[in-house]
């Protein structure tokens, strides 16, 4: 079963092109190409030891990944937060897939920087019911080599746009993830992992399902 993310994504593309400014695409794809050419957000790759670690879910419950590993593989995905409409667009697709995951023995975890209350409300947004847990701060986020601070001029930018992302997250830092998606074998080593500085740039979640088949 494939999903329409990707069509959903060149759709929104367009649409932004056609009515943002030249100066802010300018200034979004500068940050972009920055952050290729810097050393930042590369991710963990496959071979590496997934990092241990527990996070609260949108419910404020707690969830260890090695506990989830016990069962089988798990699909992470870490997403920018509830304000993105790529991730939104993604976690949705996700929910899609979600009986062709459970039936592969598989769970699926979403991590983002937002604060349990800002994660629930993009869990209950979008009608998801698998794992949406918060890394306040970014720490296991750091920790799988994803983080990357936004740049002041996009961060002015944001600000223009009304995307209080430093609210979301409940602090100043204005630092992110860069999405990445991975799937972790049950001795907790990766299998699979797309990381990309472009944030518009994500595997279709119907082909790390198939990867997933393929284990």
């Amino acid at each position: 079963m494939g999903t329409n993310m990707q069509k959903q994504y060149d759709e929104y593309i367009a649409k932004f092109k056609a009515n943002a400014s030249i100066e802010t695409q300018g200034k979004m794809q500068q940050a972009i190409d920055e952050l290729e050419a810097s050393d930042l957000g590369k991710g963990l790759k496959v071979g590496e030891n997934a990092p241990a670690f527990t996070l609260p879910d949108a419910k404020g419950e707690s969830v260890d990944l090695y506990k989830e590993l016990q069962s089988g593989p798990v699909i992470i995905t870490f997403y920018r937060g509830g304000w993105c409409p790529y991730c939104n667009m993604e976690l949705r697709a996700y929910q899609q897939l979600m009986k062709e995951i459970h039936n592969q023995g598989a769970k699926l975890i979403a991590i983002s920087p937002q604060t349990p209350d800002q994660s629930l409300t993009t869990a209950e947004k979008n009608e998801l019911n698998y794992h949406v847990l918060s890394d306040v701060g970014n720490k296991v986020a750091d920790q799988f080599n994803l983080v990357y601070p936004l740049p002041d001029y996009l961060v002015d930018v944001y600000k223009e746009k009304g995307l209080e992302v430093d609210k979301h997250n409940g602090d100043d830092t204005w630092t992110l993830p860069v999405a990445a998606t991975y799937i972790i074998n049950q001795d907790g080593t990766i299998a699979y992992e797309y990381t990309k500085a472009d944030y518009k740039d994500r595997v279709e979640p119907s082909e790390v399902v198939e990867k997933l088949k393929s284990l």
